[in-house]
């Protein structure tokens, strides 16, 4: 199960990080790497939700800056109390692993489900593998599986190959249901699933 947890986290860090780095890359060959960060926190400190993320990655993974989790679980939480998904998952995941942050898999799920009901692919597909593992949440293999049923018809790949696996070990009517619970979930706007 973690193995799958990790695999949706690093799909998300990625995915995250691929934008974020070419435009610090594009302003680092002009300005500096060190120029950029100044950028994004004077960004950020003025509340732009993107410089918060994109500070908050600097942080995570030592870009340009110090290794920080804990500084850059605080620039993801001032981006994901304004209602950003993206930083939301990134808060999310930094609770689920203890990133910075103490390890509250309840509060990490608290944080994907924002997301997932904005209809943020990645933290539908976070949300689809706490409820499989049963981190954070009683384990349900209905929820998971229409959970990632829904982040992979929003193009996550990985949730796909995690709902197929999932369905395997599912008896026919039960998949059936779950596919049921998707369908009822889009009608509903991912609120309330």
């Amino acid at each position: 199960m973690k193995r799958s947890i990790n695999l949706i986290t690093l799909v998300v860090a990625l995915l995250l990080v691929s934008g974020t780095a070419v435009y610090a890359e594009r302003y680092a060959e002009n300005h500096g790497a060190v120029e950029s960060v100044k950028l994004y926190r004077l960004q950020a400190e003025q509340g732009d939700l993107s410089a918060q993320i994109k500070l908050g990655l600097n942080y995570e993974f030592g870009i340009d800056v110090p290794q920080d989790y804990k500084e850059a679980a605080k620039w993801f939480r001032l981006s994901a109390e304004q209602g950003w998904a993206p930083a939301q998952t990134h808060l999310g995941v930094a609770y689920d692993f203890g990133d910075g942050v103490p390890q509250d898999r309840k509060e990490a799920v608290k944080w994907y489900r924002l997301a997932a009901e904005q209809g943020y692919a990645h933290g539908q597909a976070a949300l689809g593998n706490m409820y499989q593992s049963g981190f954070g949440v009683l384990q349900d293999n209905l929820r998971a599986h229409m959970w990632l049923n829904i982040a992979a018809a929003n193009g996550v790949d990985e949730a796909r190959e995690l709902r197929d696996d999932l369905a395997k070990t599912m008896v026919p009517a039960d998949v059936s249901k779950a596919q049921q619970m998707a369908r009822e979930c889009l009608e509903k706007n991912y609120k309330g699933c």
